[in-house]
């Protein structure tokens, strides 16, 4: 019986323990239960909350890349701090994409620093189109834009746009950065080409020198490359220093995406939203035609407050046509007076709208912006929305095909030799597929 009641008491200690959640039996003797004093919760996974309302003071904390520290650096940061107008014509422009950059730096862990590139890059303009054919806002290059699955067709260039494009570039620039283990590395082949800057760090080792960004060898616009963004991070970090003033841009959102429910022109898209048509191609530069095609790009940009003023104004609407043009596939090859005369356009108008130089000839398959028909009243498949490609033909060239000669030089090229391309000199890169060699000197 003695022992009965022994484990009955024990069995009763255990369960009060187990019941106030306690990890451990109490000490012999001691079988009350200690209050838990105050301030004995730790929540060390718990984050405090600390939002700013500057965006640019949300940068500054972000910064994460070593400071460079030369005389280029210096000149730089005194040449844009001479220009406060241009600055803030920059600054006002880059108020409608930082947060969206700032926000995908944050997520991948990257310096946020890098959301100042585009200043040095196309002065945060998304229309900005280089000598070199680079475009966009991160100014990529044909082959490099389209290794990062941006599209590129007679209907829109996701170069240019917003999302696509921010989110190819710090692709790109976490590619490179796993590459060279360094940022000032990577930025140098975001502007010069992963090969270009991994040919001339084998250089230095073979010699024997350091291989440090400002160590290598390089051409001039990339030697300034770095300088250049250090310049714009030194006059975000300390503005007063050098007697600027920032314009103000919230830590919030500037825009939203909403889903284009059919082909609409851009005027027509703009006044549903209610902006003016500026604001509506700075969101949406990718769009460089007057037509935007649902298949092709199911959603637009706009900003925070307007996207539910154009979803209100799209279904009160009572437009029969949202579309005035469409696409239009030439059936063979053809003059384009011959072309302009099937579609009911003048020949002059049918260059403008398409871009067509004088003595060509549209060739059979090629996507043509025309005025949409009775005809033609459907939206534009897929197909076409992502494929469409306008392909000419001189008609020099072809006349000399069709009579039998020339055939040499059909395409109406002349192809450079290895001697033309190692005397075209730094300046003239080769674009190769797949690779960051495209992105040349720009400037």
């Amino acid at each position: 019986m003695r022992f009965l009641l022994a484990v009955l008491s024990i069995s009763l200690s255990l369960s009060l323990v187990l019941l106030t959640g306690c990890a451990s039996l109490p000490e012999q003797g001691n079988v009350g239960l200690s209050p838990v004093a105050k301030g004995n919760f730790k929540r060390d996974n718990v984050a405090k909350l600390e939002l700013s309302n500057d965006l640019w003071e949300r940068i500054r904390k972000g910064y994460q890349m070593p400071d460079l520290e030369s005389d280029l650096v210096n000149d730089r940061t005194q040449w844009y701090a001479n220009k406060p107008d241009y600055i803030q014509r920059m600054s006002e422009r880059s108020s409608k994409y930082l947060f969206h950059i700032v926000e995908e730096l944050e997520t991948r862990k990257m310096p946020t620093e890098l959301a100042l590139l585009p200043f040095i890059e196309s002065a945060f303009n998304p229309q900005a189109v280089s000598s070199a054919r680079a475009s966009g806002m991160w100014q990529f290059m044909p082959a490099t834009g389209k290794s990062f699955d941006l599209k590129q067709n007679v209907f829109r260039d996701d170069r240019r746009d917003v999302q696509a494009s921010t989110r190819a570039a710090l692709d790109y620039l976490e590619r490179l950065h796993k590459m060279f283990g360094d940022w000032h590395l990577a930025l140098a082949a975001y502007n010069w080409g992963e090969g270009n800057v991994g040919k001339a760090i084998a250089r230095n080792k073979r010699a024997g020198l350091p291989t440090t960004y400002a160590d290598l060898n390089m051409p001039m616009e990339t030697r300034m490359y770095v300088p250049k963004l250090q310049a714009m991070k030194n006059l975000v970090g300390n503005p007063p220093a050098y007697n600027l003033v920032l314009p103000s841009i919230p830590n919030h959102p500037y825009f939203q995406s909403v889903p284009l429910p059919r082909d609409m022109d851009v005027s027509v898209a703009a006044k549903l939203a209610d902006i003016p048509l500026e604001d509506f191609k700075a969101l949406n530069p990718s769009a460089h035609r007057p037509v935007l095609l649902a298949a092709g790009s199911p959603n637009i940009l706009l900003p925070w407050d307007n996207a539910e003023v154009f979803q209100r104004n799209y279904e009160a609407s009572s437009i029969a046509r949202m579309a005035t043009w469409t696409a239009w596939i030439a059936p063979t090859t053809m003059k384009v007076a011959d072309a302009a005369k099937k579609v009911n356009m003048t020949e002059t108008d049918f260059r403008a709208i398409n871009n067509i130089p004088p003595r060509m000839l549209i060739k059979a398959g090629s996507a043509l912006m025309v005025p949409r028909s009775v005809s033609m009243l459907g939206d534009v498949t897929a197909q076409v929305a992502d494929n469409g490609k306008l392909d000419l033909s001189p008609e020099a060239v072809a006349k000399r095909k069709d009579s039998g000669k020339g055939e040499k030089h059909a395409n109406g090229t002349k192809l450079a030799s290895a001697k033309d391309i190692k005397g075209a000199g730094a300046k003239q890169v080769a674009e190769k597929k797949g690779k960051g060699d495209a992105k040349i000197a720009k400037k």
